[in-house]
């Protein structure tokens, strides 16, 4: 049998945390829900640029163009839509349930100007990919200076 040190204030410090957390748990279970209790979640999205483009894809699986809003105002890309739980399945009769639901918001600010009339996006797979044509910029151009005689402006 192997011997054990006692040491009488780390249990007291063990019991101690535990009391906090029991009691953390209790008063914030009242008061916050976590974010999958409130059914808050976001899609991941990843953004990248192309030579003529700005490309957005984002996750929605089990969503259909239906569920989702798009819009750009001010350079910022908004997507926003709801996921609904299958209400075919009642509550009751789930083991676990680790996907969220529930409204969603993401904004984007974009890195450039976009031309909006030319804006497509499509659905497939359950991945939303939104194209975003970059607006044509003005072409630098030198700008020659007329010297006339020698007046000088007055």
């Amino acid at each position: 049998m192997a011997i054990v040190k006692w040491e009488p204030l780390k249990d007291l410090m063990t019991f101690q945390d535990r009391m906090n957390r029991l009691f953390e748990d209790a008063f914030q279970r009242k008061t916050e829900l976590s974010p999958i209790e409130r059914g808050d979640w976001a899609p991941v999205v990843d953004i990248f640029e192309t030579k003529g483009a700005i490309e957005l894809r984002a996750e929605l699986p089990g969503m259909t163009p239906k569920d989702v809003s798009i819009s750009l105002e001010n350079d910022v890309l908004t997507l926003s839509g709801e996921r609904k739980m299958n209400s075919q399945v009642k509550s009751e009769n789930f083991h676990r349930i680790e996907r969220s639901y529930g409204s969603f918001v993401r904004s984007f600010a974009l890195p450039q100007r976009v031309q909006k009339d030319k804006i497509k996006a499509k659905f497939e797979q359950g991945v939303l990919h939104i194209i975003l044509p970059k607006a044509e910029n003005a072409e630098p151009r030198q700008i020659e200076i007329n010297i006339q005689g020698d007046e000088s402006p007055q």
